[in-house]
């Protein structure tokens, strides 16, 4: 295995970061982020004595650590994105191939539910919970667009200028959004989907997951144009959009150019 080191991360070259193995470290990210999210839920609410502002305190904090601890994890290998809204406006700049799309927001979805599971096993609870937890109405949905719209132009604001401060500012950001968004800040289809399957503190009900996810979408897309409005996206800052890795058109470069390394990957 092959590696150099730009920003002062370590990429990986070769066999390691081919398509199944960038869609398993998205699928594992995803599944620790949600059993984060949901677990630290169900805990906060158990400890909290019925006070509702200590324990989303606890479950916004306890989200954020997780998830700067997992950015920087899985970020190297699949650029972490866990969350199909920032995967597809990645695959809009150019970040990723199109053709790797569904494969992402596959595992993405795959290692959501797989996380919501785990968590509420380890809690004892049944796998599968579905919600009664209402999150309905233009405020919330307001607030959904505004928390998703918020985190692309974070993401897309430190890719160009500082990327190895992104997975920080995300998680900043998200525990700053729990508290400022009526919605408290899903902003994140694979995440919505998987909440309707825990009725706990973090659950969500399935009839509400479609409008969420819709403007989840709407936010992302919205930040996104924004963003090439103000300054076109270089490809090197869409591949790196949480973290710098080594993408599939990297690797096309490199077979082009360095005839070596293809025959290794």
């Amino acid at each position: 295995m092959r590696m150099r080191v730009e920003h002062g991360w370590k990429r990986i070259r070769g066999p390691s970061v081919n398509l199944a193995r960038r869609a398993t470290a998205e699928a594992v990210g995803t599944a620790l982020l949600l059993a984060a999210v949901v677990g630290s839920g169900i805990m906060a609410e158990r400890l909290a004595g019925g006070d509702v502002a200590i324990a989303l305190l606890a479950n916004a904090i306890a989200t954020g650590g997780a998830l700067v601890a997992i950015i920087l994890a899985f970020g190297p290998v699949s650029g972490a994105h866990l969350n199909p809204a920032v995967t597809i406006a990645d695959a809009w700049q150019r970040g990723i191939a199109w053709r790797d799309v569904p494969a992402y927001i596959c595992a993405q979805l795959v290692g959501a539910v797989a996380g919501v599971m785990v968590a509420n096993v380890m809690f004892g609870l049944p796998p599968i919970l579905v919600s009664h937890h209402v999150r309905t109405g233009g405020p919330l949905w307001l607030g959904e667009f505004v928390a998703t719209f918020g985190l692309l132009a974070v993401i897309w604001g430190c890719a160009r200028s500082k990327p190895a401060s992104t997975p920080f500012a995300v998680a900043a950001y998200i525990v700053g959004a729990y508290w400022f968004t009526s919605s408290t800040s899903f902003a994140n289809p694979a995440v919505t989907i998987a909440r309707s399957l825990s009725d706990t503190f973090a659950g969500i009900r399935p009839i509400d997951v479609a409008p969420f996810v819709a403007m989840q979408l709407a936010g992302a897309a919205a930040a996104t144009a924004l963003f090439a409005w103000f300054s076109p996206t270089a490809r090197r800052a869409a591949e790196a959009v949480l973290t710098p890795h080594f993408s599939s058109s990297e690797a096309q470069d490199v077979r082009g150019q360095r005839p070596e390394l293809a025959a290794r990957s």
